[in-house]
């Protein structure tokens, strides 16, 4: 119901993960990285498929150990997602993973070896027509270059990306993403601008090592929120000391504020007060949990009373404003003969909002058939 985001997107060029499409105007895609040992075949697949069920575009493993190599095969050919092979040090890994079927490799072409090395892992990469993703890192930068800058700096972590990048140009290769992370919000959006103006590959977008699920949320919310608005940024990953799956929840409702990527329901609901007429939180919290399968765009907004409630359901697909015992129900704007029970609100929302989201799904098919 809101208008899109306006937001102009930084011009790149396009890469595809897998399936999915990377920069060049693409959707931002979200995605997340297992936490089990990736040997442990079906610990890892369990995460995976559970991080698909929330909507991940893009999964990636670390594949530390030759061994791990071995899993990741087995672990390839019992998925459908875009998985992306995290490779540090050892070129081998990288040769064989591309081999078994990786859709990306993540690797810095510098911390792999001398230039025959990094040539056999780029022509591998180039045969089986998978990208590199170059990851810089504010908490590994290289030796010389703490001597240099002292510090990790925007300056530091760009100069170090350029290094792997001028790698690949030398060797002719422009399927490429590139990411320069850091803990500190300020040094990664910083660091993000200044590259942003110097290559023209797709930008994978985070705060690194962000922290628990609260403070990591906000602090990636905060960060990315800033890049994103400024049309940077093209994939974006949620670095949380939680769940994977809620990395991804998180990704999509950053992307949802702003109104640049819309998946599942965006709740508009009031913190409550003495006017509210039913339990506001309560009813949101249970429908959240109840309606995460739910994958169409739609706008719910659940108000407590009268004061802000009509304005709200003005303006979304579904509205409920607060009355006393019953509360009025809007669809697309328009006020409905039908009251719902407040006694009865989360069962009956349920309801609501699930044949709403089939009759927009339905339309939104019909859309991309024509």
């Amino acid at each position: 119901m809101y208008s899109e985001s306006p937001i102009k997107r930084r011009p790149s060029t396009r890469i595809y993960v897998g399936n999915v499409p990377i920069g060049d105007g693409a959707p931002i895609a979200v995605q997340s990285m297992t936490n089990t040992r990736t040997t442990d075949v079906e610990a890892t697949l369990k995460q995976i498929h559970a991080l698909e069920r929330v909507g991940a575009d893009i999964v990636r493993v670390s594949v530390p150990t030759m061994d791990a190599a071995e899993a990741f095969k087995l672990i390839k050919q019992q998925t459908h997602i875009p998985l992306v092979a995290d490779i540090h040090f050892d070129y081998r890994i990288a040769l064989k993973v591309a081999e078994y079927g990786a859709d990306c490799l993540r690797i810095n072409p510098g911390n792999i070896g001398n230039e025959e090395r990094i040539r056999q892992v780029v022509d591998s990469a180039r045969d089986h027509n998978i990208p590199i993703r170059i990851g810089v890192n504010g908490g590994s930068l290289e030796k010389d270059l703490m001597d240099k800058y002292k510090e990790p700096t925007p300056e530091a972590l760009v100069e170090s990306a350029m290094r792997h990048v001028d790698i690949l140009d030398r060797l002719n290769f422009d399927q490429f993403k590139v990411s320069v992370k850091a803990s500190d919000v300020f040094l990664a959006v910083e660091s993000y601008r200044l590259l942003a103006k110097q290559i023209k590959q797709p930008l994978h977008l985070g705060i690194t090592e962000a922290g628990g699920q609260r403070a990591g949320a906000v602090k990636s919310a905060v960060g990315l929120g800033m890049l994103l608005a400024e049309g940077i940024g093209d994939t974006i990953r949620i670095s949380l000391a939680a769940d994977p799956v809620e990395e991804i929840k998180v990704g999509f409702d950053i992307l949802k504020s702003l109104r640049i990527r819309s998946r599942g329901i965006n709740f508009i609901a009031c913190p409550s007060c003495s006017r509210q007429e039913f339990d506001v939180i309560g009813t949101v919290n249970a429908l959240e949990q109840r309606l995460e399968d739910i994958v169409t765009p739609i706008d719910v907004s659940i108000i407590g009373c009268v004061v802000n409630g009509p304005g709200e359901a003005l303006v979304s697909n579904l509205g409920l404003t607060g009355g006393h015992n019953k509360s009025g129900l809007y669809e697309d704007g328009v006020r409905q003969k039908e009251r719902l029970d407040n006694d009865n609100l989360i069962d009956a929302l349920e309801a609501k909002i699930r044949a709403k989201a089939a009759t927009l799904s339905q339309r939104i098919d019909v859309q991309q058939d024509n």
